[in-house]
């Protein structure tokens, strides 16, 4: 198992300072983590000029995302479990190599076939850096004080990242182009991978059960059919043939994963633990911020360049005072989280989340520039709050042989949340007649499922973690 690096801590006293070598530790997994969320962002504003250059029509663009999107979400919980069984440290290292080939192939892509395949790449290694990556953490650092505020600086650089990969992006690819976005990539790529192996000490189970092939190959298939789907419908909407099929099939399939977890000698995903009150509404917690916050940035970004004319560099300004805000709410949530415990954090984190969305209602199509920057703000920052909390309170108490898969869920619910988001709610906003009309929509269901959500989960999770 991992080695312990940080100080004991006596009871009723503050989180010791982690020594020189649990910096280093948590240096590594937290920039893995902050790369592959900048990963997620950094090439959105650069889409229409990669198209230019590689041929890619518009209506074959958004595969740019969806090609990452594949991998990166389907494969999560398998590569979770194969950690757990065969070495987290060894798998990290090979997803880290990975992901830093495929950004280099994605930077020197010469047709849209190799650029493509980059991305799928890149989307297979971020499968194996995020799980691994989190249960590195949740391992290294112990229950309480220590993984609160390790989780708390992870999830600030997560949010941070995707922030700082929308403003960057648009930077980069007017002064240095496209490549430059996926050069970027290979370069953090180069920082990690040649230290990791030095800090980071291996860890997995100690038993060592046969790998749930068929729980493996269904919701492996299960997640692909619905992120296929769901990530084409964002471009095309739900009537194409393709999208019902992928759809239809990724539910059965994830049902047929349902009924081979409850006969599986050694099941991929422990139907116990998905019965802990913590585990499950925990994950739905994350589902609802991921996937409503992910909804927010998306509308407000074409309600500030579209109906209030306002230009990119200024919209990507607004995002930035968002990443910098949340940064210092990452700072004081551990804190926070160590007062009240997780489950009260995450409740309250997602009420704070829904109401300041819902103050976003008072947008005009004159004027709203300040109020879409102060509303989105807040929001983050109990959205951050809410991706801290929700995954303390997933993985507290359960055991360090099952922390990849708590994590992978974990890191599974993230994906399928950033990933369903857009596609359920942001196509209400860019059908409608009226754009300004479909935002103000998006915006009140979003808020009312946030709210509905921190209802929820409040009272399922009443009377757990601290009081």
């Amino acid at each position: 198992m991992a080695t312990d690096t940080t100080l004991p801590s006596p009871a009723g006293t503050a989180p010791p300072r982690l020594d020189r070598r649990a910096r280093l530790v948590l240096f590594v997994l937290c920039a893995a983590q902050f790369m592959v969320a900048l990963d997620f962002s950094v090439l959105n504003v650069a889409l229409p000029e990669l198209g230019r250059d590689l041929g890619l029509g518009p209506s074959s663009l958004q595969w740019a995302v969806t090609a990452f999107a594949l991998p990166s979400g389907g494969f999560l919980l398998l590569f979770g479990r194969i950690a757990d069984l065969y070495g987290r440290r060894r798998l990290f290292l090979a997803g880290l190599a990975v992901f830093g080939a495929a950004s280099l192939l994605a930077t020197f892509a010469w047709d849209p076939a190799s650029f493509l395949a980059g991305r799928a790449l890149q989307g297979l290694g971020a499968a194996v850096i995020v799980p691994t990556g989190m249960s590195l953490l949740t391992t290294t650092f112990p229950e309480g004080p220590q993984r609160e505020r390790a989780l708390g600086i992870s999830g600030t650089l997560l949010s941070l990242g995707f922030t700082v990969g929308m403003v960057l992006g648009g930077v980069m690819t007017d002064t240095l182009g496209w490549r430059s976005t996926m050069g970027l990539l290979a370069l953090f790529t180069l920082i990690v991978l040649p230290l990791a192996p030095r800090v980071l000490t291996e860890s997995r189970t100690p038993l060592r059960p046969r790998l749930d092939v068929p729980g493996a190959v269904t919701v492996t298939g299960g997640l692909l059919a619905v992120i296929y789907a769901l990530s084409t419908a964002a471009d095309r909407g739900f009537g194409g043939t393709d999208v019902i099929v992928t759809l239809v099939a990724g539910v059965a399939l994830l049902t047929a994963f349902a009924v081979v977890e409850t006969r599986s000698p050694a099941p991929l995903v422990s139907l116990p633990m998905l019965r802990r009150r913590t585990v499950a509404f925990g994950n739905l917690g994350g589902l609802v911020t991921f996937s409503m916050m992910s909804t927010v940035v998306f509308v407000l970004t074409l309600y500030l360049q579209e109906t209030l004319g306002l230009p990119a560099h200024v919209t990507g300004l607004v995002f930035g005072v968002q990443g910098v805000l949340s940064v210092v709410a990452g700072m004081f949530a551990p804190k926070v989280v160590g007062r009240f415990g997780a489950p009260r954090v995450l409740v309250f984190s997602l009420a704070g989340q829904g109401l300041f969305v819902a103050a976003l209602l008072g947008l005009g199509t004159d004027s709203g520039a300040l109020l879409a920057t102060v509303g989105v703000t807040l929001a983050s920052m109990c959205h951050l709050g809410a991706i801290i909390s929700y995954g303390l309170t997933v993985t507290s108490g359960v055991p360090d042989g099952e922390q990849g898969l708590a994590t992978g869920l974990v890191t599974t619910t993230q994906q399928v949340g950033i990933t369903v988001g857009i596609p359920l709610l942001g196509v209400i906003a860019t059908t409608r007649e009226s754009l300004f009309d479909g935002v103000r929509l998006v915006l009140a269901i979003d808020a009312v499922v946030v709210v509905v959500a921190a209802v929820v989960v409040g009272v399922a999770l009443k009377g757990a973690g601290r009081k």
